[in-house]
């Protein structure tokens, strides 16, 4: 049902840069763009002038669609942040109790406000990935701050991910030390679901904790903890050098710090995750680091750089259910497959996930591998 907002909801989508609605003179290019219209309908412009009008249906499910690609953001000939006016009217609906919030949504954002991760596992073990692996606790004095994501280091199908980082850093003869149950979430994407307060509450919790380890440099191996950690914590008093890992790997590589040595004799085609894509500007040093190895081939799908195709896990989605045959992950599969690929290059640990999935529902796991950069890494050492 469309509603007009209340005052307590206007407010917030004017917070939210609501403002910026007013350039919006209704082209269409927003949804022309939106990369759901290739799975489903997904009719951008209509919410947008629902909006512009103080008419929104806070129950409908475009609400919680946009992936926060940036898309449409990049195309929009106004630049309408589009991602700012879906994130306001998410906002409204989690802080004002309207519309009302998918239950797997839900679910996630109380396992986060109850432990400090989507997956609900025990904050008190949020350094047992590393404690076989000779792995320091960060202590003032200490180079780099390494930071994986929540999914990194609890879900074992992609705890792959840190292990091969660790790896790495060490036969870099890098000095690093990770951080435990003093630290949380990054609250990238429970800030894009809407969640502002516990986004704010996560933001601070981290903060303190790096402050008071005495961190200045910060590696990541997730896109969303770079742009939340370099872009958003500055907004809250956390001021850090933040570098992600793929950029890391590619300036080691490049000063001789890290020789790789061994050939992998594959085809590999890698996949410009929106975060670190669109949202971040990183687009050459992925390639760097894959084309620095031994009898790697890469080779490029159509839709990539600035024009790649989302993987659909992006702010919050990842925790929604998409339906098969409704996936944007399934499309670039494919289209990975089709270029003759063997192996799918990701940097994104949501990527991971998304494309994991789909390769055991479509049992396609025979032809096509998922692996994270710093693991071809790790085999090239």
């Amino acid at each position: 049902m469309v509603v007009t907002p209340s005052k307590e909801a206007a407010d917030i989508i004017k917070e939210e840069g609501g403002e910026i609605l007013k350039l919006c003179y209704q082209c269409g290019m927003c949804t022309s763009t939106c990369p759901w219209n290739m799975v489903k309908s997904f009719l951008v412009r209509q919410t947008i002038h629902q909006a512009q009008l103080g008419l929104i249906d806070f129950g409908a499910e475009e609400v919680w669609q946009c992936v926060g690609c940036r898309l449409c953001v990049q195309r929009c000939p106004r630049g309408v942040e589009v991602i700012d006016i879906m994130r306001a009217l998410r906002r409204a609906v989690t802080e004002l109790g309207i519309g009302g919030i998918p239950d797997s949504l839900r679910i996630t954002i109380k396992n986060i406000a109850g432990t400090g991760n989507p997956l609900g596992e025990p904050r008190e073990k949020r350094a047992d990935w590393a404690k076989d692996l000779g792995v320091k606790p960060f202590t003032k004095g200490t180079e780099v701050l390494y930071f994986p994501c929540c999914y990194q280091i609890y879900d074992p199908s992609i705890q792959k991910t840190a292990l091969a980082t660790v790896d790495i850093l060490k036969k870099a003869n890098i000095d690093f030390g990770i951080l435990g149950d003093n630290v949380v979430c990054c609250g990238e994407s429970v800030r894009k679901a809407g969640s502002e307060s516990l986004f704010q509450n996560l933001a601070q919790t981290n903060i303190n904790a790096f402050t008071e380890a005495g961190v200045k440099k910060i590696v990541v191996t997730s896109p969303h903890c770079y742009q939340t950690f370099k872009n958003e914590y500055p907004q809250f008093g956390g001021n850090f050098e933040v570098i992600c890992a793929t950029q890391y790997l590619a300036g080691l590589i490049g000063e001789g710090r890290l020789k790789l040595t061994k050939e992998l004799n594959k085809k590999v085609t890698y996949h410009d995750s929106c975060c670190l894509g669109r949202w971040a500007g990183i687009y050459d040093e992925p390639r760097e680091v894959l084309k620095s190895i031994p009898g790697l081939e890469l080779v490029e799908m159509s839709m990539n750089r600035e024009n790649s195709l989302c993987c659909g896990g992006c702010a919050g989605m990842i925790w929604l259910d998409a339906k098969k045959g409704e996936r944007l992950s399934e499309l670039r599969l494919e289209q990975a497959i089709e270029v003759g690929a063997s192996i799918l290059a990701v940097a994104c640990p949501y990527c991971t996930l998304n494309f994991e999935s789909d390769l055991l529902t479509a049992d396609k796991s025979d032809i096509i591998e998922i692996k994270n950069i710093a693991e071809l890494v790790r085999e090239a050492i």
